[in-house]
């Protein structure tokens, strides 16, 4: 079934075999030292440096413009870095879907009661770690048809609503599953196992946001399991993923399905060395995007964590999964009041949404002799083709180009083909070697 034909019946139809798979034409490499329009006097990485931004990725067929978020900052939630979103513009050819000419327009900063929200994890910002306050790590963008945006947040995980302006207009409470809690029942907003009993993992909350076509109802889709929800009660062992359903009017949470990832089974079947082990099922696999096609089709992003990245900037670990599918929910059960505490499989009665391949992203980008990021977690359905076919766009989070040490010290991670060193973090690279870029894929889908 072909993309152009869902988004213009707006339809529901059973999850089958795609008509042909989306061809690779080109990408755009944004430098990893490019800077926002965020008004700073400290330039640097930790303000205004144009990184992380394609956490999400969101076109306006409206307005043709296309909306980017960045995450919580080069520090990993120990550095403070102000939230934003960021606006862009992008030629594309409507007889080959190539793009070209990528020029940043705006930056807006995202805040509550005037004031920015923060990347700073709730403990260090605030001083408690049950407390969200201002912090944020925005991971899902989509914007209404008033010009109002949705933003999923994976801290809480949370989703808010601000306006054009970038102003916090509402947030809807969480369903109660997915809240991070110790024993005792406590929220606790900051820390992993085994402080974390239940809820979703830690840096594992919502990463992706898709609104239905009417814009009557949000979907946030976790990037793992939850953390008691499997084998031994450890989400690391589970492929079973939560995608959750919202009331754009009320705010309220609703259905919740079960997504199920590529087994590492067969992911080691494709990876040399049998690289992932029983616990990197629900950790080092994950879920990095959605958009929704109709009331009841969505595209998911599903990757595993390797790839070009500040881990692995020149690439040496081979990729073993960078895959968009097309799922159905229509016939899937609602797992909202459903536990799969201790479970790594799926419980008799319960079935998880369809799903079938879209594009092999890693395969494409290989016999197109590009380079395979790590992280591509922005995914958005560009323009309408000449033909009748869509743009569909895939962009990369670059991390910043950033890493730091145990003590919080930050560095440079600047590379090429061959060779990577890390510098101090506002020194220049070495001769030779440049920043991790931000890339912008474009595929040409039916």
């Amino acid at each position: 079934m072909r993309i152009c034909s869902i988004l213009a019946a707006g339809i529901a139809l059973g999850v089958g075999p795609v008509a042909a798979a989306p061809e690779f034409r080109n990408a755009i490499v944004i430098p990893g030292g490019a800077a926002d329009h965020l008004p700073t006097a400290t330039p640097g990485a930790n303000t205004n440096r144009l990184g992380g931004f394609l956490s999400d990725l969101w076109f306006d067929r409206r307005t043709n413009r296309y909306l980017a978020l960045p995450d919580r900052g080069p520090g990993g939630g120990t550095i403070p870095y102000d939230a934003r979103l960021q606006e862009f513009s992008v030629s594309v050819d409507h007889v080959t879907g190539a793009i070209s000419a990528f020029q940043l327009t705006r930056t807006t900063p995202l805040l509550i009661d005037g004031q920015p929200y923060n990347g700073l994890n709730p403990r260090r910002l605030g001083g408690d770690a049950a407390t969200l306050g201002r912090s944020l790590d925005p991971e899902g963008l989509v914007a209404t048809r008033t010009g109002t945006l949705f933003v999923a947040d994976e801290y809480g995980p949370s989703v808010l609503e601000f306006s054009p302006a970038g102003a916090l207009l509402r947030s809807f409470p969480p369903p109660s599953n997915l809240l991070p809690r110790q024993a005792d029942g406590q929220a606790n907003y900051v820390d992993g196992r085994p402080a974390i009993v239940a809820g979703r993992q830690d840096n594992r909350g919502y990463e992706g946001l898709a609104i239905s076509p009417d814009g009557s109802k949000l979907y946030g889709i976790l990037q793992a399991p939850l953390v008691e929800e499997g084998g031994q009660s450890d989400g690391r062992r589970s492929r079973n993923v939560r995608i959750v359903e919202y009331d754009t009017a009320s705010g309220q949470s609703g259905r919740q399905w079960i997504y199920q990832m590529d087994a590492i089974a067969d992911l080691n079947a494709v990876t040399p060395g049998n690289p992932f082990s029983a616990t990197n099922q629900g950790r080092s696999i994950g879920l990095s995007a959605i958009v929704a096609l109709n009331a009841t089709e969505f595209l998911v992003l599903e990757r595993d964590g390797r790839g070009i990245g500040v881990d692995d900037p020149i690439g040496k670990v081979p990729v073993a999964s960078k895959r968009i599918y097309r799922i159905d929910i229509a016939g899937a059960t609602d797992v909202a009041d459903i536990s799969l505490a201790g479970l790594d499989t799926l419980p008799p009665g319960v079935s998880a949404v369809r799903k079938a391949l879209f594009l092999d992203i890693a395969v494409a980008l290989k016999a197109a002799g590009q380079p395979i990021p790590e992280k591509m977690e922005g995914l958005t359905i560009g323009p309408r083709l000449a033909d009748g076919r869509y743009a569909l766009l895939i962009g990369t989070d670059n991390d910043y180009s950033v890493t730091q040490n145990g003590t919080g010290t930050q560095f440079n991670v600047c590379a090429d083909a061959t060779r990577a060193e890390q510098v101090a973090l506002e020194a220049a690279c070495p001769a030779g070697l440049a920043l991790i870029p931000t890339t912008l894929f474009s595929f040409q889908a039916d």
